[in-house]
């Protein structure tokens, strides 16, 4: 009889456990995530009036003001992967699904049809960061690291440039360290008028060669050699040039006679004037050129700090008209704000001011600029107006919490995508007043279903040091402040990132709360939208500001009542991985797990742009690099902390070379620790293992916290 106790006991026990499992399993909590999905690829026509979306395979045309009207414009005959419509929007640039083949985080090549309302006109194969003229005659792309123009009237392909080679020479694309750190790829740009294009050329053959292995469930590995600098060392030398299309000649444009400096954002004015930017190595000095007709060139704006300018975008810069034109920058007042500007005059006058930021430049109407900001609360992003003289200002969202905006061609209407960290996705259609028109989709039904979150609750604690700083904290399911929990701490942390915004949204440690457990995330310093003084304390000590504060937040959190002190934990990817492994080499035991994915192990293994912009050159501040890498601590490590190490070995961003140091620096101090490698996967798991390196991460917490 008590054998069969037992053993109904144990069926029981596995019963139990495999339901607690079900419930909260990372395959849970992606069910939610999907349930939260935006709108996918809506687009502004040119009417202004009218916006596109990709559904399926066709493309859709909707009225802003007049929910009713919804016309297909063009049905591609298989899946697509995005569109790219001409000025006119008569034709458009389908790449197909089933072809695309990734280069790098954001670059890839894929066959192209060109499509004429339900008809094909070409088809163009392997070719990547395909465009249209302004005028609809031609389209340019790349291949082969040259770069093409198609006339689409003759239906013949010129070559612009011949002498493209991988690893040695780029032409009208970005080589890896631009795409990475400058977040673009096509590297070129149409006159208005379509009859020039101007074009980036990258000479890496001097750029050092980094081999990494692919395995690829073959006989025999092989390593795969791509051109990327590290902190320190040379990087492309970036020429821009000048192609006419009727002549078919070209004449390369003087960048300076400096070629230790970054070369990009080519565009042209409303007037029809090629401008582009210069940023010195250390990138502390940022110049916009214009060049005239004559040859000559003018620099236009100038922006220097003795730490370093935040690095430049397509929107730092934003022309009205031929003549003006707003900058976004935080040198001048120490927060992010708008300047106008003009061509001849220099800065006319400031048009947002104070101690907040200006996150993002929306549109601009003719008479209103339109810009979310962190004015009520650095966690949030809310929607204002104002006129160019910084009069008038309004608040277009009222309601509090998280909203990226949309706009329209002349910003009429924009639609507004709103969430809180209790409120999911609601995305609507409103007038440029602020009013809503219609509400394209509420997902709090959908994700209701899909299952529940425990909310995030957004606080403030003082460091030590007499910082105060903002995290947020779940607390678990069936939450009873007379008992203890152990507590799991994810972050980020990385130079102007941020973690704890009042937002909603859905990943991996909230299944953690299923299981009772406390999930809590802090900005420490070095995180963004609180000024330029907050941000740039990290710079050329990187690391140690920030873990310092990891780990005051959780010895202030071990005095919560409610917490288990002896059951606190961290994580992090990346940046974050690098913050995970120094707080467990510098916790002193005060973490009882860590996990580390994909992590930086020393900042002289990354690259030249990120790395340098804040932490110097590595020749000139070794200390800065050398003093706070987890390769320095290994001996550190706390019997007491359970350290896990993940990371893919086709990771083209943070080498598995990381990795594999840290395991020889704790190898050779007699520690143990814990690691998981996933064959062939990059820095977010992919191709394949997004979803399993979560639940692992979920299961190791399990076992381990």
């Amino acid at each position: 009889m008590l054998t069969i106790f037992r053993r109904l006991a144990a069926v029981v026990i596995v019963a139990i456990a495999a339901t607690l499992t079900a419930q909260g399993s990372y395959s849970d909590i992606l069910k939610i995530r999907r349930a939260n999905r935006g709108i996918s690829a809506l687009r502004s026509m040119k009417d202004g009036e009218h916006y596109t979306v990709l559904s399926k395979n066709s493309i859709l045309c909707r009225s802003y003001s007049d929910k009713s009207v919804c016309d297909t414009l063009f049905t591609a005959p298989c899946a697509v992967a995005g569109y790219t419509l001409s000025a006119d929007e008569q034709m458009v640039l389908f790449p197909k699904a089933a072809s695309v083949n990734p280069i790098y985080r954001h670059s890839y090549t894929a066959d192209y049809m060109l499509m004429s309302g339900q008809q094909q006109l070409a088809n163009f194969e392997a070719v990547r960061d395909m465009t249209f003229s302004p005028d609809g005659n031609n389209i340019a792309y790349s291949k082969g690291n040259n770069l093409y123009l198609y006339n689409i009237i003759s239906k013949s392909t010129t070559a612009i440039t011949n002498d493209g080679r991988w690893n040695e020479i780029i032409n009208g694309t970005s080589d890896w360290v631009y795409e990475e750190e400058y977040g673009f790829t096509r590297a070129y740009a149409f006159s208005n008028d379509g009859k020039k294009i101007a074009y980036l050329r990258f000479d890496e053959s001097a750029v050092p060669t980094f081999e990494m292995m692919r395995f690829d469930n073959t006989l025999y590995n092989h390593a795969y050699s791509f051109k990327y600098p590290k902190a320190g060392d040379k990087n492309s030398v970036v020429e821009l040039y000048l192609y006419d299309i009727a002549s078919q000649s070209r004449t390369k444009i003087d960048v300076g006679n400096n070629t230790d400096q970054y070369i990009f954002n080519v565009a042209w004015t409303p007037a029809n004037k090629l401008y582009f930017y210069r940023v010195n190595r250390l990138q502390n000095n940022f110049e916009v050129v214009m060049c005239n007709e004559d040859g000559t060139q003018k620099v236009i704006y100038t922006e220097s700090s003795p730490r370093y300018v935040e690095r430049p975008n397509s929107s730092t810069i934003t022309f009205i008209d031929g003549e003006r034109f707003i900058v976004k920058e935080e040198t001048s007042a120490g927060w992010m704000h708008l300047y106008l500007h003009s061509v001849s005059k220099g800065r006319l006058n400031a048009i947002t001011s104070g101690r907040w930021e200006v996150v993002s430049l929306v549109g601009y109407d003719g008479k209103s600029i339109y810009y979310t900001s962190t004015e009520r609360s650095p966690l949030e992003r809310d929607l204002y107006a104002v006129r160019l003289n910084g009069k008038s200002r309004r608040l277009l969202t009222p309601e509090g919490g998280y909203n990226t905006i949309a706009p329209s061609a002349g910003m009429k209407y924009y639609v507004r995508t709103f969430s809180n960290s209790q409120t999911p996705n609601i995305i609507t259609v409103n007038r440029a007043d602020g009013t809503t028109i219609d509400t394209l989709a509420d997902r709090r039904k959908a994700v209701a279903a899909a299952g529940e979150l425990q909310r995030k609750e957004y606080r403030q604690f003082i460091t030590e040091r007499g910082d105060t700083l903002n995290y947020y904290i779940q607390l678990p399911k069936d939450y009873d402040p007379a008992k203890l929990y152990p507590v799991l701490l994810t972050q980020y942390s990385g130079p102007g990132s941020q973690s704890v915004a009042n937002r909603w949204g859905a990943d991996w440690e909230d299944a953690l709360t299923r299981h009772g457990y406390i999930v809590a995330c802090c900005d420490g310093r070095g995180t963004g939208f609180r000024g330029e003084e907050f941000k740039k304390c990290t710079y050329a000590d990187l690391g140690r500001r920030e873990y310092e504060d990891q780990i005051s937040f959780a010895r202030y959190l071990a005095t919560l009542p409610y917490v288990d002190r002896s059951r606190i934990g961290i994580y992090g990817w990346s940046y974050g991985g690098f913050m995970a492994l120094n707080c467990a080499l510098h916790g002193e035991g005060l973490f009882k797990m860590a996990i580390a994915v994909a992590p930086v192990t020393s900042w002289r293994y990354y690259d030249t742009i990120y790395t340098e912009i804040y932490n110097g050159l590595p020749q000139d501040n070794p200390a800065g690099y050398d003093n706070n890498s987890p390769l320095s601590h290994a001996e550190k490590l706390s019997p007491r902390t359970q350290l896990l190490i993940i990371h893919g070995t086709a990771d083209d961003n943070v080498h598995f070379q990381n990795s594999m140091e840290m395991c020889r620096r704790l190898n050779s101090a007699g520690k143990q620790y814990d690691m998981m490698v996933y064959p062939d996967q990059n820095h977010s798991m992919l191709p394949s293992c997004t979803t399993l390196v979560r639940q692992k991460m979920i299961d190791y917490t399990l076992d381990n916290l």
